[in-house]
């Protein structure tokens, strides 16, 4: 169930890996937000919708979740220890998630309908969903880096 998403962290974890601070934070013309932000909003969605949708704490920090949540974009530079940050946090939230889903921690789960009308009910309507969104935005950061 998590082969999916542990592929698009890796991808994702490459760009982090393969792109200058500078270049994580460029906001190219025509778009609002930057390779890091995306990247970062990844990790803050999944927490949305895997965690505090079941009424479990979110297992990355406020500030974090603040930053990157829905609606949000880029607020000035991101220094590399926050880069490293957030690396880390691709593995580390997925490697969580996965260990509290084995364990049946996700007891219940509060409706939600997302942005494209898609009501979900259950944890696993919102791990599947989550991979749709980490799409979406892959689509976006391989689009931004051809403007870098």
């Amino acid at each position: 169930m998590f082969n999916v998403t542990r592929t698009s962290r890796k991808v994702l974890s490459q760009f982090i890996e393969n792109f200058t601070l500078d270049q994580l934070n460029e906001i190219p013309d025509g778009f609002n937000n930057n390779l890091i932000w995306n990247i970062a909003h990844i990790v803050v969605t999944q927490q949305r919708l895997v965690y505090k949708f079941s009424g479990l704490p979110l297992r990355i920090s406020g500030e974090i979740f603040e930053k990157y949540k829905g609606g949000t974009k880029p607020n000035g530079a991101v220094s590399q220890s926050e880069v490293e940050e957030i690396q880390s946090l691709l593995f580390e939230t997925i490697d969580q998630t996965e260990a509290d889903f084995n364990s049946d921690v996700f007891k219940n789960y509060q409706e939600y309908t997302t942005s494209i009308g898609l009501t979900i009910t259950s944890i696993e309507d919102a791990i599947s969903f989550n991979n749709y969104h980490e799409a979406l935005h892959t689509g976006v950061i391989m689009s931004i880096r051809k403007f870098i």
